[in-house]
This record gives C-alpha cells, structure tokens and sequence, in this order.
C-alpha cells in the first residue's frame, strides 16, 4: 500500500522554508478549512522540468484575487519554489500541487485579517494510463451536478470550493463502474469532466465548449495550439447535449489526463481514432520539448 499524503519523506516548501513533509501541517481552524478559501494549482514534471510552470504560477496568483486575496509572492518566486520543491525531492516525472490559503487569524465569514499561506508539494506521478491504455477510452456517465453561473461562484478561480460537486460526480460515477463524469453547465450546456476539459469531433472538426463558466485549461490551450498546427479546425462555442450524437471521437485534456480519449458518454459512443492518436503524439511530444532544450543547454555549458 502507497504511503499516504500526510506520511512521506520528502519536502514541502511552506511560507518561504523546505520543510520535512511530515512536519507540513495547518492548524484547524484554518479559515479555507472551514470556508474553502484556498485556491491552487495541479502542475505535470516531465524529465525534471515542470510543464508550463510560468502559466500556473500566473493562475494561482489571479485565482488569489478572485477569490479577494494576494499571495505574498511574485510569480517569480512561485516558479522558483516549485523548481526547489521538485530538486528538492529528486522528481524526475512527476505532479507538483501549489496551494495558497487563508489562515487561522479570523474565524468567520469575514477573514480580512487572515495571513495568506502558501505551500507547495511534489511527488512521482507516471502517465495516469500507457497509451495503449488512454486508446480504449474512457466510459462516462453524465453527472447530476451543474458547473455554476459565473455570478453565483468566483469559475474563473481554481479555488478549493469549486471541486466538491467534481467530487461527489465522480465518485457517483466510480461507483455504477464508469471512469469519469461529464458535467453540464447552469444553461444545460456541456461544460466539462470533473477536473478535465473535453473535446469532440465533429464533421472533421474540432469542437470544445467554450470556457465561460469553467476553467480554461492550460492543456486545454496547448491542445488547441497543437490541432491548428495539425491543419485542424478548431471551433470553441456552445454545445447541446443532443449534439454528441454528431460526434465520432471524443477526448479529455488536463494536467492529470493528459490527452486521454472517450468510449463513452452515458448513451453516446465513439471510437477512439486518428485525430485522438494524433494529438496525444503531439502533446507527448510538447511535453517532451522541455527535457530537449535543458539537454542542449546542458550540453553547452559543458
């Protein structure tokens, strides 16, 4: 059985110091404890290097704000702490999870006296599925929960609160034996998976729900860089439910999922094919391009 997440050895970059990550703990009444006031950022390690590290780092910091706080480090400072982290814990592929929150100083709705913490944690983390694997599909239910209206909830925030009803989707969906859940948005519309966006082929293009009451992922953004690359249309617009049945593939992208087909979306089917195989090769490959260019550099200081 893997350790769990609050008994390892390793580091934890808490408030500025490398902590022992046994040692990294909050007190109870921290104030997101009780009201999620936190917000954080999921980061993939590829060959050392963290992903579009500079990117996260700028969401975390926006994600704070919207959530009426500023956390007390530049970007600058972020991408240098989780590259310590990930030294620090000699990650060669991996997951780094940066998280600001409020603290224990207030305790109440109110928190304006709060200190705004900030921590970061690293840890191996392969490929969720080998290629072979993401080929097969995913299978999907379509979950009961709505993502929220942009005026009842901070969407634009990767905050803590947001991922409950991500939560309780998916578990549903765990326990009737599918993967994952597709979520509506407050319109009916489809929005996005539980903590990934999703992507459909249609008429021999590609069509993703635009991002207004949810996240606008940053593997998200990179995917659709990559199909236009490819000569692929992209189309970012609202999508019926009833229009799945117009689609042949369907895919998700995230940090976690990386690119990762669909079999199946409650009574929709489709069959994981080329445009899938495509860009989970480019994506691979983008990822990669990171561990080639510290290669080059190492190389030349040498």
């Amino acid at each position: 059985m893997s350790a769990t997440f609050d008994d390892r050895d390793g580091y934890i970059w808490f408030n500025g110091e490398m902590k022992p990550w046994r040692e990294s703990n909050v007190h109870i009444l921290s104030h997101a404890m009780h009201y999620a006031s936190a917000v954080f950022e999921g980061e993939r390690v590829y060959g050392g290097n963290i992903f579009k590290l500079t990117e996260h780092s700028q969401r975390l910091a926006r994600s704070g704000e919207l959530l009426d706080f500023q956390i007390p480090y530049t970007v600058e400072e972020i991408d240098a702490a989780c590259n310590a982290v990930v030294k620090a814990n000699n990650i060669v592929d991996g997951y780094v999870r940066p998280i600001a929150w409020r603290g224990s100083e207030m305790m109440g709705v109110s928190a304006q006296s709060t200190r705004i913490n900030v921590a970061i944690a690293a840890w191996e983390w392969p490929s969720y599925f080998s290629p072979e694997a993401r080929m097969k599909g995913l299978r999907m239910q379509i979950s009961d929960w709505q993502r929220p209206a942009p005026t009842t909830a901070p969407t634009a925030s990767k905050a803590a609160g947001l991922y409950m009803i991500c939560t309780l989707s998916k578990h549903k969906a765990e326990a009737a034996g599918y993967n994952d859940a597709l979520m509506m948005d407050y319109r009916g519309l489809v929005a996005e998976a539980t903590g990934a966006n999703i992507f459909f082929l249609m008429d021999g293009k590609l069509h993703t729900p635009t991002p207004d009451c949810f996240l606008d992922g940053i593997t998200r953004r990179t995917v659709i860089d990559l199909a236009k690359r490819e000569g692929i249309d992209v189309v970012e617009r609202h999508i019926q439910p009833e229009e799945l049945s117009n689609a042949t593939e369907a895919f998700l992208t995230g940090t976690a999922v990386e690119v990762t087909p669909i079999s199946e979306i409650g009574p929709y089917k489709f069959t994981p094919g080329q445009l899938s195989q495509t860009l989970m090769g480019a994506y691979d490959h983008e990822v990669r391009r990171t561990d080639d260019r510290a290669a080059l550099v190492s190389t030349s200081a040498a």
